[in-house]
């Protein structure tokens, strides 16, 4: 599940306590990533307070495109699957999902989404490369300043998230080996999925 010894359910206390208290209640089980900052408690509260902030400020399905497509930039798998899940039971079907995955621009979504996808994975491939003409292609979508930080804020913090848990070298759980198997297979872009 990951490199470094976490703390068992059954041995947590105090604030791992807590942490698994609350992601039991969010996921109806400990997931390996809450189980991964059981050294770090401190640090987990602080990224869910912030990523909280920047997913409240977005129209859910933009906040879900623009961290796949970090996500797929970073290879992380678990965050592929997590919110991959999120738009397969929200706004998307399997066949679309997966053909997001392998390029977003043949995908048939909304060329506003097509924008914030690119603009996603430009920061996190290298955000020195972003350019005013790429925020300027937002802001022809329609997109305002503050909408453009929000989709910069998901990108960058996926980057942050994403490399936390590639750096443990913690796995995806293995509930998401249930999904559809190509479609798994298209979200599994660099760690495998949990056996366990």
């Amino acid at each position: 599940m990951a490199y470094i010894e976490t703390i068992p359910e059954e041995q947590a206390t105090g604030a791992v306590a807590a942490m698994y208290d609350a992601d039991r209640e969010l996921a109806g089980y400990v997931r390996n990533l809450a189980k991964a900052f059981s050294a770090a408690p401190d640090i987990y509260a602080a990224w869910v307070q912030l990523n909280s902030t920047i997913k409240a400020r977005m129209d859910l399905r933009r906040y879900e495109l623009a961290t796949i497509a970090a996500a797929r930039r970073l290879r992380s798998t678990y965050c592929a699957h997590a919110h991959g899940s999120v738009l397969l039971g929200q706004f998307l079907d399997s066949d679309t999902l997966r053909a997001a995955m392998e390029d977003h621009h043949q995908a048939g979504l909304d060329p506003v989404e097509v924008a914030v996808m690119d603009y996603a994975d430009k920061i996190a491939d290298d955000a020195t490369c972003v350019t005013e003409a790429d925020v300027e292609q937002l802001r022809t979508h329609g997109l305002t300043d503050a909408e453009i930080v929000d989709v910069a804020a998901a990108a960058s913090a996926r980057c942050f998230f994403s490399k936390m848990l590639d750096g443990l070298g913690v796995q995806a759980d293995a509930r998401y080996r249930d999904l559809d198997p190509e479609l798994s297979a298209a979200l599994t872009l660099g760690r495998p999925v949990s056996s366990a």
